[in-house]
């Protein structure tokens, strides 16, 4: 459909690109996606969808006039409004986001959290008096 992905500037980090998806923050409007039917945009957008349950599953993607009208639709191509090297860095930046670990957890025993030395310093202080 289009040779771009969800990203905004040539700047996004990958992160911020998958965190904008992943809050449903994304637009299908200007640059190429103004090339797009909207039907493709009406069916992506479900495909996207934050609620997995309003997501598309398979069989609602095979059932959507987009798939199921395709001998409709037009044989042009979409205009390409943007260069390539463009186009290769976002989606370069946005593999990047899907196959680079950003965030490891620190484990810790449950007694090192806040909420248990709080509860400790309670059941000392209620058992002091």
């Amino acid at each position: 459909m289009v040779d771009e992905p969800m990203e905004e500037g040539e700047a996004d980090t990958p992160e911020e690109i998958l965190l904008r998806i992943g809050n449903g923050k994304f637009s299908l409007s200007g640059g190429n996606w103004d090339n797009i039917s909207d039907g493709a945009k009406d069916l992506l957008s479900h495909m996207l969808h934050m609620d997995p349950h309003q997501r598309y599953t398979a069989e609602q993607i095979l059932k959507h006039s987009w798939i199921t009208h395709r001998d409709q639709l037009p044989n042009d191509q979409p205009k390409r409004n943007d260069v390539s090297h463009v186009v290769k860095g976002a989606m370069v930046a946005t593999y990047s986001a899907l196959t680079h670990k950003t965030f490891q957890p620190v484990l810790e025993p449950v007694a090192a959290s806040s909420l248990a030395q709080r509860r400790s310093m309670k059941k000392r202080t209620s058992t002091g008096l």
